[in-house]
């Protein structure tokens, strides 16, 4: 198992990579070129330029979330097969860089949801949360000035203003695009891109829908574990898998989290690992990663993940603003620090419970 950390970049985080390389246990960390257009090719020398940053302050380029795929390719427009081709030329550059794990989404419009940035919890940190009542009587353009408004100054990847200055025009792209229509796009996509993932060893990791069920009347359909293993039969190949968020997956109190682990063996290339607390089925908040503090077993999970054979990269998602700390909502160091540290500890244990020695860090 290797421990990284979300990193925004230079211009886009607070945190640097010098405060994640004190993070006992992280190694890597997971980032991109957040100055990149969906549907454009990457260029090999910021790629280079990226990773190079990254390995001098001593850590490992992990992976990339996201490589965005374009609503042309979501939605099946006459020109996806220009952006796809767009989306292998990057997957070509990551390859020859070395970067072999690559996470997505097939969200149309909103790469994510939430209602509130900063919901003040009973010990008073704050967390983002997510109430259907308030959505059912919100306008799609105040949920965007509230998201910009309560944002602590960062722009927050998926509602970028460019992106949501287009709202009405990428709704109506969708009119006519059911579950099952976009579900054929991506596999479409997918055939496309494995052909290049075999070549490089490219793991593509595709991230639950957040929450997993429509919202604004949206199609979703990374949404439960029978529609994620019709995914991964569809387009059987190692490299075409799953980034297991405990959070978006879990948001759908049916999802059975350590069940649907065991299901997808072998095709979790990448977890995103978080805690929630419900404050009834459709309304719940982030919590601390530590189990009690939320409603989610995170020793069972990791043991899951254990189980079922999973080495790959994990990172701790969202955590608590606390101490005082002000950051893009969600991506804090101090609270994604500690749970780095707790799944570590949860991690070593398991290990350890099975007879087996922890490797120690370089």
């Amino acid at each position: 198992m290797e421990m990284t950390f979300r990193w925004f970049g230079r211009q886009f985080d607070s945190i640097t990579l010098q405060q994640i390389r004190q993070i006992a246990g992280v190694t890597g960390v997971i980032t991109t070129l957040y100055d990149s257009v969906p549907g454009e090719a990457w260029a090999k020398d910021a790629v280079l330029a990226l990773k190079h940053e990254v390995e001098e302050a001593g850590l490992k380029l992990s992976g990339i979330e996201s490589v965005n795929v374009c609503d042309a390719i979501k939605a099946g427009t006459a020109d996806r097969d220009q952006y796809i081709d767009h989306y292998i030329k990057t997957l070509t550059v990551l390859g020859q860089a070395d970067i072999h794990l690559v996470c997505y989404n097939f969200m149309p419009v909103f790469d994510w949801t939430r209602t509130e940035l900063a919901r003040v919890r009973p010990d008073g940190s704050t967390v983002m949360a997510y109430s259907q009542k308030d959505i059912d009587a919100v306008d799609v353009g105040r949920l965007f000035d509230s998201i910009q408004e309560n944002s602590n100054g960062y722009v927050m990847p998926g509602w970028e203003p460019e992106r949501m200055a287009d709202t009405r025009k990428l709704f109506e792209m969708y009119r006519e695009i059911d579950e099952e229509k976009l579900y054929q796009n991506l596999i479409y996509f997918l055939k496309a891109v494995m052909p290049v993932c075999n070549q490089y060893d490219i793991k593509m990791a595709i991230h639950p829908d957040d929450p997993a069920w429509s919202v604004f009347g949206l199609p979703r359909i990374i949404t439960s574990k029978d529609k994620i293993l019709r995914m991964l039969k569809e387009v059987n190949d190692v490299h075409n898998g799953v980034t297991f968020c405990t959070g978006s997956y879990g948001s759908n109190l049916d999802n059975d989290l350590v069940d649907s682990i065991h299901a997808m063996k072998g095709r979790i290339h990448f977890a995103h690992v978080r805690n929630l607390k419900f404050n009834s089925r459709d309304d719940f908040e982030e919590a601390a990663h530590y189990s009690l503090d939320g409603d989610f077993d995170m020793y069972a999970i990791m043991k899951a993940l254990y189980d079922s054979g999973f080495d790959g990269v994990i990172r701790p998602d969202h955590g608590r603003s606390i101490w005082g700390e002000v950051s893009m909502p969600g991506y804090g160091l101090y609270d994604r620090a500690l749970g780095a540290s707790y799944l570590n500890g949860l991690w070593e244990a398991i290990v350890k419970s099975n007879g087996k020695e922890r490797r120690k860090r370089n």
